[in-house]
Order: C-alpha cells, then structure tokens, then sequence
C-alpha cells in the first residue's frame, strides 16, 4: 500500500539515524541524548486531534532518544502559548516546534526566538509566515483554505445547498480559513454556508447546532472542523429523527468518523496526516542538532480527501493512533 510504503520510508530513515550514532559519534554537534525539543502548539487538552500528533512525537522520541516536550494551553488561548515560547527560548533549546493560529499574537515570541539561534519549525498552521519571518520549515497540510474549498465544491457536487461550518476555535486563523473556502466552494453551485460557533463542550455544541438547525429548516449540509464533536452531533441528530437529513464533511480522521463514512453518515473527511506533524519535525531538528543538516523545502503531509471506499483499509492505522 502507498501509505504504509511512505511511512516506512520514515521509519526506516529514523531508524537510520539512530543506528548511525554509536559510529559517528565524534563527527556529532551534540550526541542524541542531550537535544532537547520544544512542541508549543494550540491544541486544546480535549481535542482528538492532538493525541495523534503526540504519538508521532512519542514515536521518533521512543526511536532516537530525544527530549521532547510537548506543550499547550488547557483551552485556546494565544497569549499563554507566547509565554510557552518564550519559556522555551530562555530555557536554550535545541528546536522549536510551533503552530500559529494568531500571528499578531505570536509575532514577537517566535521572531524572538529565531533570533536567539532556535530552529523554528511551524507545523499545522501558519503555512504563510514561514517564509514571511524567515522560518526554517513548515511540516503540516495543505492551505486551509483550500481545503476547505474542496469541501464546498464536493458538498456542491451532492447538492448540499444550504451548510453550516461548525467552527469550535472561532479566531483560529486556520479555522476560519476552513469556513471561508468552505463557502467559496459551495457557492460555486449555488450553495451558501453560516458559520456556527461552538465549543468543544459536547453540551453547549449540539445545543448550539440544534437551535441553527431550528430556525434554518432548509439547511442540508453540516461541517465539522474536527473529530471530536463527531459522536456527539450524530447522536443528537439520529435522537431528533434527522438521521440522513444532512451531508456531513469532517475535518481530520479518527476511527468514529471512518465508522460513520462505512454506514454512510459522513460523506467525507481531509485528513492532513496529522501523526507525521509530530513525528518528522522530531526527527528533523534532531539531525539538525547533531548533524547540522536540515530539508531545504517544506514538507506536506496532507491533504487527503477520504471517503467510504478509503475508509476500512485506513481505520486500522486510525485505531492505533497514525491517522
């Protein structure tokens, strides 16, 4: 399979890594066990998301022997993944990895700290401002708004003509973006999409979602911006007798969202490979510590637009925590 082949791939190139470092040990910047790495993303506690980008992390640590830490606020919150980075930055580590859901906010931390010597790869979001604050690398998936553009234009082609955009980190400069190409894609057919904002609280978000749904009868389309919502919506519309009323897109995979794409529940989801955001940067800024080397372009690992007859072959990996 083309996936297992490409992860391969990377393992085998860590592995490689790791092997080398008993014999090359005096051409070493610094030996395995003293790169330290720093992770400041936002990604909240509850939010499935995150966990698979934290096994890729556990994955390369477990295969090369770093220090990783991996840090993020409790809920979203940019003013305290500043002083994350900034912590980082005083404490001299060997790399940073970062997200940047908010640049006016994460500006001057993350400039600051390529300023003090720290690699600085971006991961996730922030695809622009590698380039625009002279960054080293970007490791993540595709323009959100593109992607969320390919969702509209295949909601379209179903004729999804009135969706929602469920977004649950509204001022997330990704997320937004998702909503935005989301309703550029459907207006391509006629289509429109309201954005209804929610928290990841599975409560206050079917309650939210269900009162849109109230007041806009003609709404046929729904969008989710994550995984961790999925179970809980379906829930509430299977309980209110709208079972099959709306196409259904997901951003992200988990093994719930291939279930439900298997019994037809959810249409589609864009996978951006969210494990290979956690394990690649790992291994890069440790080759980069100990080798001085570093990939001179940026690496996308996503999208991927899956639907049904992808869904059984990837829920296995989903299951284990690689998609």
């Amino acid at each position: 399979m083309k996936l297992i082949s490409r992860l391969s791939l990377v393992f085998g190139a860590a592995a490689a890594l790791a092997l080398l470092q008993p014999v090359t040990a005096f051409a070493q910047i610094k030996p395995a066990a003293d790169v330290h790495i720093v992770f400041v993303t936002h990604g909240q506690a509850n939010d499935n998301y995150w966990s698979v980008v934290k096994n890729g992390i556990q994955q390369a640590v477990s295969k090369l022997g770093v220090k990783v830490d991996y840090e993020a606020p409790t809920t979203f919150d940019v003013v305290k993944m500043g002083q994350m980075i900034e912590a980082a930055t005083a404490a001299h580590v060997d790399g940073l990895v970062v997200t940047i859901p908010d640049p006016t906010a994460l500006e001057a931390p993350i400039k600051a700290a390529k300023a003090a010597g720290i690699p600085v790869i971006v991961t996730d979001t922030g695809f622009a401002q590698v380039k625009d604050w002279g960054l080293d690398l970007y490791v993540g998936g595709a323009d959100e708004y593109t992607n969320g553009l390919n969702g509209g234009r295949l909601l379209g082609a179903k004729g999804v003509k009135e969706a929602m955009c469920v977004n649950h980190e509204p001022g997330n400069v990704s997320q937004d973006d998702r909503c935005r190409g989301l309703a550029d894609g459907l207006k391509d057919t006629g289509g429109t999409v309201d954005i209804v904002v929610v928290t990841l609280d599975p409560t206050e978000a079917t309650r939210r979602v269900q009162a849109f749904i109230t007041a806009h009868p003609n709404a046929d389309g729904l969008v989710l911006l994550g995984t961790t919502l999925v179970g809980p919506m379906l829930q509430m519309l299977n309980e209110q007798g709208l079972k099959g009323k709306y196409k259904m897109g997901v951003f992200d995979l988990s093994p719930e969202v291939l279930d439900a794409m298997l019994s037809d529940d959810i249409l589609f989801g864009i996978d951006n490979q969210q494990f290979l955001m956690g394990y690649l940067p790992v291994t890069i800024l440790t080759a980069k510590a100990m080798f001085g080397t570093m990939p001179t372009e940026n690496v996308m690992t996503g999208p991927l637009l899956v639907q049904k007859q992808d869904a059984e072959a990837i829920k296995a990996l989903s299951v284990q925590g690689f998609r």
